[in-house]
């Protein structure tokens, strides 16, 4: 058995080089281990806003397993529609790369919104919990761009900016990664892009996750649509002064910043349309003067018997009754109880939904 840490011949089972690991001889990308741990970290977070907003997280598993394969599918199909490079012929040469964050989302969101229906599952008040985390996936996803040596910007003369991670080294060898770069005399150090769109990604979700977080009041669906503003007016400030290798320019129309600039004006307009109805039905643009203010007091589920209890976390926890006692197992479950009282057991620390 081989084994080492810069593998690079087909007959080592266990090592790592400049593109990714190495496990029984197929090698991982390091571009796919980043885009993994962003989907996984944004079901998490989602799966907790959920907890937090009143709705069983165990919805966020049902999401995962149908959006997350849909957003893959539809990643790749928008990058072979509009990417003159690829074409529609090579759709299943995943690993020869080619995935446009715009359409995961927009195939996601659509797979998202058609399993809300069917599960009779509020889908604005979902996606305000699921969809502003898809920008931590987003910040985290766009490093796989720089171990993949794209997504970067003008070339960076001045040898005083040439430092990481304000710029980035490119090497011109063929199939050379970000890392390769490093190491190569010949590279050329240009605006790391990736970069700037990771930090400005995760400020937004800063923002937008802390909102979530201590907003509940109506209408549902407000932050979702600001995370369709915030990631279209990054995408169209970023787009035209990206390497135009890297533009998804078939036809000579640029399709991302096309659509980038459709996200901020859908958003906008969205937003608008939420805000009036809320006034026409509440008699406020939030919240309301007639009703509930809030847009998350009912407990939504995906499961028929599933009753919320007393968490801390759920911004409404107080108005749950307990965890159900622990049933006993064995020959205990048969033995008389000493205690006498109705009170029931006190609720575990940090409390719980219905997980």
């Amino acid at each position: 058995m081989n084994f080492s840490l810069l593998a690079d011949s087909g007959d080592v089972m266990f090592g790592a080089n400049t593109r990714g690991i190495i496990l029984f001889g197929f090698e991982i990308y390091y571009y796919a281990i980043c885009i993994v741990c962003g989907m996984i970290g944004a079901a998490a977070l989602s799966a907790l806003l959920m907890k937090r907003r009143n709705m069983s997280p165990d919805l966020i598993f049902l999401l995962f397993v149908v959006c997350i394969p849909t957003a893959v599918i539809c990643a790749r199909l928008f990058s072979c529609l509009t990417d003159p490079n690829i074409g529609i012929e090579n759709f299943l040469r995943f690993r020869d790369g080619g995935l446009s964050v715009t359409g995961g989302v927009l195939g996601g969101v659509l797979a998202g919104f058609v399993v809300c229906r069917i599960k009779k599952v509020s889908f604005l008040r979902a996606a305000d919990c699921v969809v502003v985390n898809i920008l931590i996936a987003q910040a985290l996803g766009r490093w796989g761009n720089f171990f993949n040596g794209e997504v970067y910007g003008a070339e960076v003369t001045n040898p005083a900016l040439q430092w990481f991670p304000f710029a980035v080294p490119i090497s011109p060898a063929a199939g050379a990664g970000g890392i390769d770069g490093f190491s190569d005399p010949r590279a050329t150090w240009h605006y790391a892009f990736f970069f700037y769109e990771s930090v400005i990604n995760l400020i937004g979700w800063a923002i937008l996750f802390t909102l979530a977080w201590k907003l509940k009041k109506k209408p549902n669906g407000i932050l979702t649509c600001l995370y369709f503003v915030w990631y279209g007016t990054v995408r169209s400030i970023m787009e035209p002064l990206r390497d135009p290798e890297f533009i998804l320019d078939r036809g000579g129309i640029m399709w991302s910043e096309l659509f980038s600039i459709l996200m901020v004006g859908l958003g906008i307009c969205a937003i608008l349309v939420l805000l009036i109805l809320n006034f026409r039905k509440e008699g406020a643009f939030t919240g309301s003067r007639t009703g509930d203010p809030c847009g998350i007091s009912e407990y939504m589920t995906p499961y028929k018997d599933d009753q919320p209890y007393y968490s801390t976390i759920n911004m409404f926890g107080d108005k749950y009754p307990p965890a159900p006692p622990k049933e006993k197992k064995g020959a205990a479950a048969e033995q008389p109880s000493d205690d006498t009282s109705d009170t029931p057991d006190e609720p575990p620390e940090g409390g719980g939904g219905a997980v």
